[in-house]
């Protein structure tokens, strides 16, 4: 059975599911029907239950936003892929709080050469766990934002948070 919690944040509500205590979907929703309908038919397959509390996992979100911006780190999560997307997928989870990388970076990070760029940003958009895969942290080379697939005020709170300017 799929566990999920929704949980206020400063950014909006935060869905989170969880597999035996290990996360397989995150994302800034109240509905987290909509982070269900993302994972693998096989998942979809153990059902969907509501709870009130994650435990370790709900404690982490509730230790980062109090200013432990380490406390989701040490949270396991899993998520389906390929073999580059999984070490992208790494990667990311090495992008320190406070610090932003861009898709070129990412990609190096990953071990994969600079022109991979448009995979991290595939490995980015399909990123089925955030924040604990922090896709926020990946900045455009050309500037501003970019895109992020909850919006970018979302992606704006989650760096202003991290880098201690609220």
């Amino acid at each position: 059975m799929i566990e999920a919690q929704v949980m206020p944040t400063p950014a909006g509500p935060l869905s989170l599911l969880s597999r035996e205590g290990v996360i397989v979907a995150a994302g800034f929703t109240a509905d987290p029907t909509e982070m269900f309908a993302r994972l693998s038919p096989a998942l979809r397959a153990e059902g969907l239950d509501v709870v009130d509390d994650l435990g370790a996992a709900a404690q982490a979100v509730r230790d980062y936003l109090a200013g432990d911006l380490l406390a989701l780190d040490a949270v396991p999560v899993s998520q389906p892929g390929s073999e580059r997307r999984q070490a992208l997928h790494k990667a990311l989870r090495e992008v320190k709080p406070g610090t932003t990388v861009s898709y070129a970076e990412l990609a190096e990070r990953a071990g994969l050469p600079r022109s991979a760029a448009r995979a991290a940003g595939g490995a980015c958009a399909q990123n089925l766990i955030a924040p604990f895969v922090p896709c926020h942290r990946v900045l455009p080379q050309s500037g501003g934002y970019g895109g992020y697939y909850y919006g970018t005020p979302v992606k704006e709170w989650l760096l202003a948070h991290e880098s201690g300017k609220l």
